[in-house]
């Protein structure tokens, strides 16, 4: 189902709909990913992960103790950069 459309410059621009802005949560500055899904491009919006969606892809395969582990060292780490200035 088609939500909008939109079309190309002669720079290669476009303009994204204000349907799919919405959707997207996107405004002046945002950045949108593009990905290559076999015949098909889908745009999202890019830096929308959070430490422990980061963690379960480096480590599919670790325990719910191993988040927290993470996200205590960086914690600590930002603590400690701050404490530096």
């Amino acid at each position: 189902m088609t939500i909008a459309e939109s079309k190309v410059t002669a720079q290669g621009q476009i303009s994204v709909p204000a349907e799919v802005r919405k959707k997207l949560g996107v405004g002046p500055g945002s950045v949108l990913e593009w990905h290559e899904q076999g015949d098909q491009v889908v745009v999202r919006r890019a830096g929308r992960y959070t430490s422990e969606d980061v963690h379960r892809a480096l480590f599919p395969n670790s325990s719910a103790k191993g988040r927290a582990d993470v996200k205590d060292a960086i914690r600590a780490y930002i603590r400690k950069r701050r404490a530096r200035g």
